[in-house]
C-alpha cells in the first residue's frame, strides 16, 4: 500500500463511522424509514442537537436521505440510501465478532 495512512479509504470510513451515535443511527435506520423523534427514541441517549448534526453529516455523505412532508408542523422522515444500507454487512460482522469475543466481557464494561 502506497501513500500515507490518511489517504486510505478505510481510514476515512472509520473516521466517519466512529463518530458518536453514527453506527447507532445507521443500525436503527436499517429497519426502515423513521421520523426524527422516533429515531431519537430508538437511538436512546442522543440529544436532539447531536442527532441533527449526525443526520446532516450522514446526509451530506450520501448515507442517509431526508424527506420533508408538507404538513403542519413539517415532519421529516429519514431513510438509508443504497450506500447507507450497504453498512448492513458491516454491522452484522461487528455483531458476530462481539457475540463471539466480547460475551464474557460485557459485565466488566
Amino acid at each position: 500500500m502506497s501513500g500515507s495512512y490518511t489517504d486510505c479509504p478505510a481510514h476515512h470510513a472509520i473516521s466517519v463511522l466512529q463518530e458518536k451515535w453514527v453506527m447507532h443511527i445507521v443500525r436503527c435506520l436499517l429497519d426502515g424509514a423513521k421520523g426524527f423523534n422516533e429515531l431519537g427514541r430508538e437511538v436512546g441517549g442522543c440529544n436532539p442537537t447531536t442527532l441533527t448534526q449526525r443526520l446532516e453529516r450522514l446526509e451530506a455523505l450520501g448515507l442517509v436521505s431526508k424527506e420533508v412532508c408538507s404538513v403542519t408542523p413539517p415532519k421529516s422522515s429519514y431513510t438509508l440510501t443504497e450506500a447507507g444500507g450497504a453498512l448492513q454487512s458491516v454491522i452484522d460482522e461487528i455483531h458476530a465478532w462481539a457475540t463471539e469475543y466480547l460475551v464474557d466481557t460485557r459485565e466488566a464494561a
